[in-house]
């Protein structure tokens, strides 16, 4: 299996070079054979690293230990679900993991636009060969899944527990295809300009890849901040890490071009712009691609210090100066139809959108790279902490979603007075009430925050307005109960009302992220069982230790767990039981004792989470383990004197005896322990928010019929000319 799976990464790289030569070759002849020859490359590409990749799973599954990756990264205590994903917890598996979807993806685009965009195709493909050539050259020359292990293993060292979470596992591949779908844009783009057709077509054609793309990033980001949150013991979801950077960066750029392509497509105008915004999100994509695997930054989610810091660099700096020399040959042919008429109108306000997302790319950038670029000047790393960040962030975060309110409900081209006042006095009304409430309730603690709330109301309130007048239009024309007409309203035009289902559940995001960072109750405390502590409302007591032993599906010790049962009452009401442990599992290294290993290895922090609408009880435990350490050290002495007369089967049944005989004591005579207790409102909208934000972004992106289509741009023709006529009437 080594070898056939080694072969086949062969196999791709050798078919992503010949399609790289093909490609150009047919786009520079205009030889359709050879073109044709070149997609079918890609589609070999694809096939040979789907059977490397289906491969490397099976090792995994049958825990094959012949597989150094395999021997490094998983075990025969690990249940199955996780060795399914154990693959992209390593190096080699997620760098498969990477080229498997990038074939994947490339390989759909080209199929679907095999009879059309014959003058870019060629172009197109042979930069998504490209990128296939370079990810299998790493996989064969740096980094193979299909090593050897050098030496015959019986037991793995297990998969990273901090890993093993369903959140976390699926995590990797939705950030990986959010990378890999951003890669088709960027290669049509760059077709684009090579070819000069820089026209909207491959912009429709590519959009729904882009959409996919951004979808995918988005929830991956989504998934990474709820397992920090229910994994971590440091009780947030967000720590402005690196690597979480690395992912948001190019998801904010994705979301500026959404925003402002629409201009492009209605007016003619922000060619240079929107070119220069999926290039920008292709070479970001591959920059966070790079911060995973360089170790050239500290991130608890990186893979450490490698050898494959210079090839990415290599290639971001060929992507960045190949992006800028393309754009700047061919500026004079990207000039806007059209000039921006006032700034008073939708496209003004989509241009000031998409300036503070780039805006928050940059302040995000800075601060991600910041501690290179000090060491570069002044020979010392200098990290920047999260209040450093937000110090930018509140205030663009603020303007951004005003400007999400604004937008969809002004005029294009030019709002008059009497437009701003139909479209924008309700709205406003619904803000400033939610302020006003929320300061008679003496909400005053964070002003960001009561602004946040308010903006909220205001945009809540346009996407009400806006969709109960199309409602109104429909129901006066088709007669159809309100469900209907709502429905019907959204079918038939799924891509502005699945984007203002993707607003509502932005501000639905942001009004979590502001309850929970401005309002959150965070207490250290140090308890005995039977004592409480006070947090507001809540009431949470130390009702008594736990300590237990957990073996895996093979009856073999997997972790040792030492906690808490805890229980939550609010205001005196019935207590909710809540449970936290931290979970010690066993080191590898064969010097430590057959005892002190089970203390010295990885641990994870189980946290203890009651959510609700309303608050989210957060805790976890920090337990005392000093008072075992004696009884440790003996255990491991006693097995030291009786190693040469005990059997391995009495070995193992006698170093249970050990760990339950500690796990006894600590439950019989525990500690104080120390925890983290924290009363979070509302986080659970983030989350929720989260699946909204998704759910527009299917509507918006679900195929419309072509009649459909038709008459929806007929309509919006018509609309386009009655405002021009009559710019004080507002459209029904």
């Amino acid at each position: 299996m080594l070898i056939a799976g080694q072969a086949c990464l062969i196999v791709a790289f050798a078919a992503s070079l010949y399609g790289v030569a093909a490609s150009l070759y047919g786009g520079h002849t205009h030889k359709r054979e050879w073109v044709a020859s070149g997609r079918r490359a890609m589609y070999a590409m694809a096939g040979a690293t789907a059977v490397a990749f289906l491969t490397l799973e099976l090792a995994f599954v049958n825990s094959d230990f012949d597989f150094a990756t395999v021997a490094s990264h998983s075990s025969t205590t690990t249940p199955l679900f996780y060795r399914l994903t154990a693959m992209w917890s390593s190096q080699e598996g997620s760098l498969l993991l990477w080229l498997f979807l990038l074939g994947m993806w490339s390989s759909l685009i080209l199929f679907l636009t095999r009879y059309k965009l014959r003058v870019l195709a060629p172009y197109a493909q042979a930069v998504l060969l490209g990128f296939g050539a370079f990810f299998s050259s790493l996989l064969v020359f740096a980094e193979s899944p299909f090593i050897k292990s050098p030496m015959p293993v019986a037991e793995g060292a297990g998969l990273n527990p901090l890993l093993r979470d369903p959140g976390m596992m699926i995590h990797p591949p939705m950030l990986y295809s959010g990378y890999t779908l951003f890669a088709v844009p960027f290669a049509f783009a760059v077709a684009a300009l090579v070819t000069r057709r820089l026209d909207a077509e491959w912009i429709r054609s590519t959009r729904p890849f882009t959409l996919a793309a951004w979808c995918a990033l988005g929830f991956g980001i989504v998934l990474g901040a709820r397992w920090s949150y229910h994994e971590l013991d440091w009780g947030g979801y967000w720590m402005w890490d690196p690597v979480e950077n690395a992912s948001l960066m190019p998801w904010l750029t994705a979301t500026a071009f959404l925003h402002s392509v629409m201009i492009q497509e209605r007016r003619g105008m922000l060619r240079i712009w929107n070119v220069s915004l999926v290039l920008a999100t292709g070479v970001l994509a591959i920059l966070g691609t790079f911060l995973v695997r360089s170790g050239v930054l500290n991130s608890i989610h990186a893979f450490g210090a490698s050898t494959l810091g210079v090839p990415f660099l290599v290639l971001i700096g060929v992507m960045i100066a190949g992006s800028i020399a393309l754009v700047a040959t061919r500026a004079e042919s990207l000039r806007s139809e059209h000039r921006l008429d006032s700034l008073l109108s939708r496209e003004a306000i989509f241009l000031l959108n998409n300036l503070l997302l780039v805006a928050m790319c940059f302040v995000i950038f800075w601060g991600t790279f910041f501690p290179l670029i000090a060491e570069a000047v002044t020979g010392t790393q200098r990290n920047i902490g999260p209040p450093v960040y937000e110090q930018f962030i509140v205030p663009l975060a603020l303007l951004l979603v005003l400007a999400t309110g604004i937008g969809p409900v002004i005029a294009w081209r030019r709002a008059t007075g009497s437009n701003l006042r139909r479209n924008l006095s309700k709205p406003a009304v619904a803000g400033l009430v939610v302020l006003a409430l929320l300061i008679g309730l003496g909400q005053t603690r964070s002003w960001t925050a009561l602004l946040m709330f308010s903006l909220a109301a205001f945009v809540v309130a346009g996407i009400v307005q806006e969709l109960w007048r199309g409602v109104r239009a429909r129901r006066a024309t088709s007669r159809e109960p309100v469900p209907l007409a709502f429905f019907s309203l959204v079918r038939r035009n799924r891509r502005r009302y699945g984007g203002y289902c993707v607003h509502f559940g932005i501000i639905t995001l942001f009004v979590g992220v502001a309850a929970s960072s401005s309002f959150k109750n965070v207490q250290d405390v140090a308890l005995n069982p039977g004592q409480s502590k006070q947090m507001g409302d809540y009431t949470i007591k130390y009702v008594k230790p736990i300590a237990e032993l957990h073996a895996a599906s093979n009856g073999r010790l997997e972790r040792i767990s030492f906690g808490a049962q805890l229980a939550v009452s609010k205001n005196g009401g019935p207590p909710t039981p809540l449970r936290t442990s931290k979970d010690y599992f066993p080191s590898q290294d064969s010097t430590l004792g057959p005892v002190s290993r089970f203390f010295d290895g990885e641990t994870t922090t189980e946290v203890g989470l009651d959510a609700s609408l309303h608050n989210d009880v957060w805790a976890a435990i920090a337990p005392d383990i000093v008072k075992i350490q004696p009884r440790i050290a003996e255990g491991d002495k006693l097995f030291d004197k009786a190693a040469d007369d005990l059997t391995p089967q009495q070995s193992s049944e006698f170093l249970a005896l050990a760990l339950k005989g500690l796990a006894s004591r600590y439950a019989q005579d525990p500690p104080a322990a120390r925890f983290r207790f924290e009363v979070n409102p509302m986080v659970s909208w983030i989350w929720i928010g989260g699946l909204i934000v998704l759910l527009g972004g299917f509507i918006a992106g679900w195929p419309t019929k072509r009649g459909m289509t038709r008459n929806l741009s007929a309509r919006y023709a018509a609309r386009v000319g009655t405002e021009v006529r009559e710019p004080d009437r507002v459209p029904a």
